[in-house]
């Protein structure tokens, strides 16, 4: 059994919706990322100096030695910079992620931060990379950043980011059951949920585009009126989409050692003007997020098609293409995920099977399915699913005159084509069924045949909506 875990499908066209206080249009949430003193330095224990983010363009690790110029840098965002932002933010509720050991090195800055209101989520014991880390020494990780967390700041984190991740971190993390959102995600404008075992986590995601952090890679912003413009644009488009009933979250980053410098500054603070000459803006802490979103929208446990067993499967499935359990038997062993556990993914899956059978046996799909108020619908010998849809459009309680000429049509029909009269009664009335059975019956065979399976695949479509939507 092939299974893809990535989920590409997310809410699709209908995200849930956010229902933020007060009506709000958008949710804007800042981060300040507060590194300094977590960064990767032999005197933390490292291997070498750190290369990543800073102002120094094409930096490289220094094996074994202290890179004075670095440090510097990453000394400015604490001595200076998150003063700066401290000045300019101070009166918005306002997300830190907090590298625990940097929490440590700057008690002024800790101190600060809990006076300005502000939540002290956790960025993890130190700020280094963690894609090669063993699974055990990441959750032993994880478990000393809380620790340190608490002790330096007082309480206990309730959000979690690591940034530099691995593959395991978002379990890892959602495993403690501290957190009540994990952010290592970039792959949403709203909250999602997650489930590890028996554990459902929060996913609030981040961002890298609406983040400071391209001022120092190559193809980033160079100047604060890129920036600003590009926060402006970002905020204007959810604004609209939320004034048009599906209001989203606008996630900004924010560096210390970066937005810090004045030039940066100003052109943060020109967008924050820009946000506040707006009415429904909330301005609200991840973790003020996650408690709304759990509230309006929790966890919903729903039976994933993609996960069932292959006896589950078929019995589920295997009727949606009359009498053809052979499909969902072939489908089940396709490479299926959480985007298939929809009915569009399930269709997907299915219609795959269908479409690639040879022309002999998608025949015997097409015999499978009963004439339209024929012998069968007669006799109440109709499957539950033809019977509700032959009585959908009243195809159960014809005239005399109605069934005989139905009758005739069906007999005409089957003795040209060798298969019977399909289509999805559901897309269509009484009155526009005879006009496509009228219609049809002078296709060649070829287009006939092609017609039917196209409807085989729509009745199967129109099958699965009402079935998972259950």
């Amino acid at each position: 059994m092939r299974r893809y875990p990535r989920d590409m499908t997310g809410y699709g066209a209908t995200p849930p919706a956010a229902n933020w206080p007060n009506g709000a249009k958008i949710a804007v949430q800042i981060v300040l990322n507060y590194e300094e003193g977590g960064e990767n330095n032999i005197l933390h224990g490292d291997p070498a100096s750190e290369a990543f983010l800073s102002e120094i363009t094409g930096a490289q690790p220094w094996p074994g030695q202290r890179h004075w110029n670095m440090e510097s840098i990453y000394e400015y965002g604490a001595r200076a910079g998150f003063w700066r932002v401290h000045r300019l933010l101070g009166d918005l509720p306002i997300t830190v992620y907090g590298v625990t050991s940097a929490l440590a090195r700057a008690p002024e800055q800790v101190a600060a931060m809990k006076d300005a209101g502000w939540e002290i989520a956790s960025h993890g014991l130190k700020w280094i990379e963690h894609k090669d880390m063993p699974e055990e020494e990441e959750r032993a990780t994880i478990a000393k950043a809380i620790r340190l967390h608490t002790e330096v700041t007082g309480t206990p984190p309730r959000g979690w980011y690591t940034g530099r991740c691995s593959n395991n971190t978002v379990r890892l993390a959602a495993e403690t059951g501290q957190f009540a959102y994990v952010a290592d995600s970039y792959a949403d404008d709203l909250p999602y949920w997650m489930q590890f075992g028996d554990r459902d986590q929060l996913i609030v995601p981040y961002t890298m585009d609406c983040n400071d952090m391209r001022f120092a890679i190559q193809a980033g912003f160079t100047n604060g009126d890129q920036f600003e413009s590009y926060l402006r644009d970002s905020f204007d488009y959810l604004y609209a989409e939320g004034c048009a009933g599906s209001p989203k979250m606008l996630s900004i980053g924010l560096h210390c050692r970066l937005i810090g410098r004045p030039g940066r500054a100003a052109a943060l603070q020109r967008a924050l003007e820009h946000f506040k000459s707006h009415e429904g803006v909330w301005f609200a802490t991840r973790l003020e997020i996650a408690e709304h979103w759990a509230k309006e929208n929790p966890p919903v446990h729903l039976e994933r098609p993609s996960q069932m067993d292959r006896d589950s499967f078929v019995a589920e499935f295997g009727g949606v293409f009359e009498h053809s359990p052979w499909i969902a038997e072939a489908a089940h062993e396709l490479e299926l995920g959480p985007t298939h556990d929809t009915p569009k993914g399930v269709h997907q899956a299915l219609a795959r099977i269908f479409r690639s059978a040879p022309e002999g046996k998608r025949l015997e799909v097409l015999n499978a399915h009963p004439d339209l108020a024929g012998k069968l619908a007669e006799a109440k010998r109709l499957t539950a699913d033809s019977a509700a849809e032959q009585a959908s459009v009243g195809l159960d309680a014809l005239t005399d005159d109605e069934r005989t000429r139905l009758t005739e049509m069906n007999s005409a029909y089957t003795a040209k084509f060798g298969f019977p009269f399909i289509i999805a009664v559901r897309d269509n009335t009484k009155s526009s069924i005879i006009d496509s059975f009228q219609r049809r019956i002078e296709n060649n065979r070829d287009s006939e045949f092609a017609e039917a399976c196209r409807q085989v695949e729509r009745i199967a479509e129109l099958r699965l909506e009402e079935k998972l939507r259950r």
